[in-house]
């Protein structure tokens, strides 16, 4: 999957080793109320859209790029779901991450979702009652953001 420059090149100091990484991940429900999912170019799995911010970048904001940048659709962060850690992940190449993750409820406000990188192999909007195999933390972000208070999650 691309990097930002700026990871690649703390990669070619450091190879392999554990990287400590700011992402954010979008839970976008259309007026439908189904759930915008990619399914990744890198290990073929179902996901919400995610990325990495690059240096100096805005959670929201970009969230809202890497939506368009994977999808093609252009949403509105609506609420802050919550913040955790995702990993580590040890990536097929090799390289090793760990992401404080900042979660969005998002909101379509247009677009056709298409593949529009090559992150993604697939992407396509699904009724939360049948969503295909996702990662656990993924399916809890939607049920979190579908139930939506003004309280956003974290762990204590």
């Amino acid at each position: 999957m691309p990097s930002p420059d700026y990871v690649l090149a703390l990669r070619e100091k450091i190879g392999h080793d554990p990287l400590w990484l700011p992402g954010v991940c979008g839970v976008v429900f259309d007026d439908a109320g189904r759930v915008l999912l990619g399914q990744r170019s890198d290990n073929g799995r179902w996901a919400l859209i995610t990325g990495i911010l690059e240096p100096g970048e805005q959670p929201a904001p970009g969230l809202v790029r890497e939506i368009m940048e994977e999808t093609g659709v252009l949403a509105v962060v609506e609420h802050l779901v919550g913040v955790d850690t995702v990993g580590p992940i040890i990536f097929p190449n090799g390289d090793a991450c760990e992401f404080l993750n900042v979660v969005f409820r998002c909101r379509y406000i247009s677009g056709k979702a298409r593949v529009n990188d090559d992150e993604s192999l697939a992407v396509g909007w699904f009724a939360v009652a049948d969503l295909p195999d996702i990662p656990a933390g993924h399916l809890a972000n939607i049920q979190r953001a579908r139930a939506m208070t003004e309280a956003a999650h974290f762990e204590q």
